[in-house]
């Protein structure tokens, strides 16, 4: 799926914190390329979902700071947390892996920015060793749409306009266990310096034109493969299902067929991706549906097939699974991960009708289809021998024909 346009790595000045696309080499062969199902499903097995569940909204993080303790001492400072009095940090998330610290006021609590709503600010980003990784002198994004780090997108929302503050996380609220290559390394903790410029609300969806809606749904799809990429799941469905509201949206601008094209191949990228992130999770049901979206819009979407296939196979469903499979298989035949998945499933459906087969004959009374004539006579004793039941009709027969010439004389 490669799609044109890409934006530059992440690092690069016009797009750092955002965590777009690494590389269209890793990246796109991953979610972009015709074959990203092959490298996703091989790489299954060795990813690690991260737990998200205890983190909380973005409404509940700017609850007030705990009372002072007198006999803190800045021994007792979280890691990365800089040698300051440590109450005048905001510990953001209860955690101590998010934290905050004001470094230079802003105009009031009301000037904060709200949810949904362009923010532009000033972004500083270093190491814990003092090197810088990332500097933007105005990095614009959606509030709470999760388009940049999430140490990121759950402070701004804290500042007052005109506040620059201290940010300092753990790398879960950064780049993860992944990194950043080559200058953020994995598990990597940052310090953000980061000054609130400007807030306002965000742009009327019906008045976008083709080329921004298209615009804005790719750089939420690339967001989306970010997560993806990290191996969080359930922020890159986030991702995508925003950017598939984009494109869904009701418009009073008129487009042209090569946009109306784009839009709808930017949609059918979308839910490919999402239906990898939802099968990732086990959402089999939501999976299907996604695959059902895609194929509706092109029946001979190899990714979609594949992918139908492979959920339907996980529940079990190895019947209505084969077909799908096998017309993936006609359309591409030499794929290699459709031909693995295809022999895997033919040998799982004929194991389950061994397993019904044998299930149904015990059911009968017949656990065995090797039982001998002998014992089936000794389970019907009420049955007649053949040699007398032979017999007895050679007699009636000779019988009738004996009366027949009897007749026929007279």
């Amino acid at each position: 799926m490669a799609s044109s346009g890409e934006e530059p790595r992440n690092g690069s000045p016009d797009r750092a914190g955002t965590g777009t696309e690494p590389s269209p080499t890793a990246d796109a062969a991953q979610l972009d390329t015709a074959e990203d199902f092959e490298v996703l499903e091989e790489e299954e097995e060795e990813e690690e979902e991260e737990d998200l569940s205890e983190l909380p909204p973005l409404e509940d993080v700017g609850r007030p700071l705990a009372p002072p303790r007198e006999d803190t001492q800045p021994s007792e400072q979280g890691r990365g947390e800089v040698a300051e009095d440590p109450q005048e940090w905001l510990d953001v998330l209860g955690s101590g892996l998010l934290k905050k610290k004001t470094l230079v006021p802003g105009q009031g609590v009301d000037t904060r920015p709200r949810k949904g709503q362009d923010v532009t600010v000033r972004l500083k980003a270093t190491l814990e060793d003092g090197s810088v990784v990332e500097e933007n002198p105005a990095l614009t994004f959606t509030l709470g749409d999760c388009d940049v780090l999430q140490a990121l997108d759950l402070c701004v929302q804290l500042l007052e306009m005109g506040e620059t503050a201290l940010i300092v996380a753990d790398a879960k609220y950064c780049y993860g266990a992944q990194g950043r290559s080559p200058d953020i390394p994995p598990n990597a903790a940052l310090t953000l310096e980061v000054e609130l410029l400007a807030a306002q609300d965000a742009p009327d969806l019906e008045l976008l034109s083709g080329k921004e809606k298209i615009e804005l749904a790719n750089r939420k799809r690339e967001r989306g493969n970010f997560f993806y990429q990290q191996a969080d799941y359930v922020l890159a469905i986030n991702s995508y299902d925003i950017a598939l509201k984009i494109i869904s949206s009701s418009s009073k601008v008129d487009f042209s067929p090569d946009e109306e094209a784009e839009l709808l191949d930017v949609k059918v990228k979308c839910l490919n991706n999402l239906a990898a992130s939802q099968l990732k999770l086990d959402h089999y049901e939501a999976a299907l549906k996604s695959c059902n979206l895609v194929l509706e819009h092109q029946p001979g979407n190899i990714k979609a097939l594949f992918r139908k296939g492979k959920v339907l196979a996980q529940q079990g469903e190895y019947r209505e699974a084969i077909p799908i499979l096998k017309a993936a298989l006609k359309l591409e035949p030499s794929n290699k991960t459709i031909h693995a998945e295809l022999s895997k499933l033919v040998k799982k459906h004929a194991d389950q009708k061994n397993v019904e087969t044998e299930m149904y004959r015990k059911m009968l009374g017949n656990p065995s289809a090797a039982g001998t004539p002998g014992k089936c006579k000794d389970k019907l004793p009420w049955s007649i021998p053949w040699k007398w039941l032979f017999g007895a009709t050679a007699i009636a027969l000779g019988g009738v024909a004996l009366s027949v010439v009897i007749a026929a004389r007279n």
